[in-house]
Parts: structure tokens; C-alpha cells; sequence
């Protein structure tokens, strides 16, 4: 339970709060060109006392806290980044109790509610019973690749004992690694001019014909797993009146299961060796790579995701449910860290430009999020 100062700080920093997200939303921040955030969030916190704040190599914005002399680590961190390739500033839009922006609750609201956090833990110079290491990371999302908690366990490894990612709302958690790779496919052919060179082959219909055997691989099938490929983009031809000499195409899969997405890796590297045993050629490129669980104590791991849900059942009153998810996660699970992922909004559309949050589910979401961290503190 939240004792009266955490509470009050809850109550009273809505205002600032709000004034913060609609202040980020208009910082452009695509994955891996996250410098404007990065930057928005190391002055803002060394404005409000905070001292060692640095940016790495990876765009994350980074607070160790107490965190000298100390291997007993805990890390909590909010992705700077969205799905949208813009590099002009957003505006928020309100109606009534509804506040739309594109990126606003993946995973800006996250991203505003951490850095308030951080804030009350700096004005109020509360000690945690272990060092904490805050984080405004870069790259969660797409080909982002999770570059920045890839460097994050880079830098604190061997130190990190509990992962937080505060992603998503705190209607679920997050508590298993959704692995997945991706590969841009690049077909390439002879081409020519679609009347005198008709019959060449041409690379956009050789690009057809494997993703249509892609999409007739068989998906495991195995128990309390879930596994999915998808093609999401396709690139290539010149002109109407060309025999397309190259196309690509990005393809992902994805599963919850090493196995099962290790399948589907060797069906997919299959058909690939087919067409090339044809005659053509295919080039692959591997553009992002997300693990599956490791190994992780199952009691340590339990505990983490009771004290989360405790503190969504105490601030929220309706008990969160558990899921799997591609998440900031997926790097502390691959090396056995505990770890769990939920966010400090209600909210929907993610990933569209009409995503909108509900205003209102903020202070509750404040309260959560600070139910959890105080689990933290003396």
C-alpha cells in the first residue's frame, strides 16, 4: 500500500504529468533516431536533481541510482521510441476524456509516468535496499531490435537481478519472451522490357511464388505456444512496362516456444534452398533477432510478478492478466533475469495514428506504478 507522501506526490503531479506526455509527443523519436527524446529526458532529469545521467552509444537516457558498490541491481525503464518513421512534431488532440497522438500510449505515457517517478524519488531522496538503474531506453520497437536493453545488460551484466519494463497498460502483464526473427528476402532476376524481353522471369513474380510457399508452412502445433509468421512489406519493380529485375520483401516469425520457432526458421531456410537450387537468386538479410525465455528461477520470477499484480489488484482493484508479449523483456529473460512488463495507462490503438489514451486513467496509473517501485525502498 502506498504510504501518504508516495500518495499526496500521486494525487498532486497529475497536471505536470500530463503536461510532460503532451510535451514528449512532440518530440519525434523512430527507432534508432531517438536523440531528441534522449536528450528532452537527460536535461529534464538533471533539472529535477538528478546527478550521473548519461546517454550511451545506443540512444538510452540513463539514471543509475545508488547504484555504487552494488551487484544486487534493479532496472526500470520506459522505451523512447515509435513505431512511426515521422520526424516532424506531433500534436495532441482532446475530446473530453480522450487524448489521441500517434506513440502517446506506446510507450510515451509509460515514458512520462517513469520519468515522475524518478522525480518523486529525487525530491524526497528516498533510499532503495538496493540500487536501481532508471531507464529512458531506445529501440524496443520494430528494427529497433532491442538495441537498447541489449546495451543496458551489456553494461550492468552479472548485476541486474529484477528487469521492469513499463510498456502496455496495467490491464496485463507481460510475463514470457515472445521470440521472433526477420529477414529482408531480396529476389533478383534478368528483367527487361515487358514487350521484348516478355518471358524473362521477373523478380516481383518469383517473390510471389516463395511467399506463397512460405505461407504454406505448417505451424507447430504444441501446447500453451503460439507461433506466427507474417510478410509485412514488398519492395521492388521499376516502371509498368518493366520486367521487375529485383524485389524484397521483409518476412518475420515469431513464437513463444525456442522449438517452435526453430522449426519454422528451418521450414522457412528450406524453401529459400529450393529457389536457389532453381536457379535463382535469393539474398537474405537478417534484420532483427528477438530471444526466447532462458532458463529463469521460477520462484524468483513468481514473486516479481506477484508484487506487480499486488499492486495493480491494490490501485486498480481488478486482478491483471498474464501473457506472453515481444517485449524490452525478451533480452533479461534470454539470460535468465526475472522480469516482468506492464504500463501505467488504459488506452487503445497502438501502433496506429488514431491510438489514443484515456486521460483519466492516469492517476491510477501513477498510483500503480508507484505501488510497485516503493516495494523497492526501505
Amino acid at each position: 500500500m502506498l504510504n501518504e507522501l508516495a500518495l499526496n506526490y500521486s494525487n498532486q503531479c497529475q497536471e505536470e504529468l500530463k503536461e510532460l506526455l503532451f510535451t514528449l509527443c512532440a518530440i519525434p523519436a523512430p527507432s534508432n533516431n531517438e536523440i531528441k527524446r534522449a536528450e528532452f529526458c537527460k536535461k529534464w532529469l538533471e533539472d529535477n536533481g538528478a546527478k550521473g545521467v548519461y546517454i550511451d552509444e545506443a540512444l538510452n537516457c540513463v539514471f543509475p541510482y545508488e547504484c555504487e558498490n552494488d551487484d544486487e541491481l534493479m532496472m526500470i525503464c520506459a522505451h523512447t521510441d515509435t513505431v512511426f518513421p515521422d520526424l516532424e512534431p506531433f500534436s495532441v488532440k482532446v475530446e473530453d476524456d480522450l487524448a489521441y497522438c500517434p506513440g502517446i500510449g506506446d510507450d510515451t505515457a509509460n515514458l512520462a509516468q517513469l520519468m515522475m517517478l524518478i522525480k518523486f524519488v529525487l525530491k524526497n531522496e528516498v533510499k532503495p535496499k538496493h540500487g536501481i538503474v532508471f531507464a529512458c531506453n531506445a529501440g524496443e520497437e520494430g528494427l529497433g531490435n532491442l538495441k537498447g536493453v541489449r546495451k543496458l545488460m551489456e553494461d550492468y551484466k552479472g548485476r541486474v537481478k529484477e528487469f521492469i519494463s513499463l510498456d502496455g497498460s496495467y490491464m496485463g502483464i507481460c510475463n514470457k519472451a515472445v521470440g521472433s526473427m526477420r529477414y529482408e528476402v531480396t529476389v533478383k532476376t534478368i528483367g527487361g522490357h515487358s514487350y521484348g524481353s516478355f518471358g524473362n522471369p521477373n523478380a516481383i513474380e518469383r517473390l510471389s511464388a516463395i511467399i506463397s510457399s512460405l505461407y504454406s508452412m505448417r505451424i507447430p502445433q504444441k501446447e500453451n505456444a503460439k507461433t506466427t509468421y507474417n510478410v509485412g512489406l514488398i519492395n521492388g519493380g521499376t516502371s509498368v512496362n518493366t520486367i521487375a529485375q529485383e524485389a524484397s520483401m521483409l518476412f518475420e516469425m515469431r513464437s513463444d516456444d525456442k522449438d517452435s520457432l526453430d522449426n519454422v526458421k528451418a521450414q522457412f531456410e528450406g524453401i529459400i534452398s529450393m529457389y536457389r537450387a532453381s536457379g535463382l537468386e535469393v539474398d537474405v538479410k537478417v534484420v532483427g533477432e528477438r530471444p526466447c525465455m532462458g532458463v529463469v528461477d521460477a520462484d524468483a520470477q513468481k514473486a516479481l510478478e506477484q508484487r506487480a499484480s499486488d499492486a495493480i489488484i491494490a490501485q486498480y482493484g481488478t486482478e491483471p492478466h498474464f501473457g506472453s508479449g515481444s517485449t524490452d523483456c525478451n533480452i533479461p529473460f534470454s539470460l535468465g533475469i526475472p522480469s516482468v512488463c506492464f504500463g501505467g495507462y488504459l488506452g487503445r490503438g497502438a501502433h496506429t495514428r488514431s491510438e489514443r489514451i484515456t486521460l483519466s486513467s492516469l492517476p491510477v496509473g501513477t498510483k500503480v506504478l508507484m505501488d510497485f517501485l516503493m516495494s523497492y525502498f526501505a
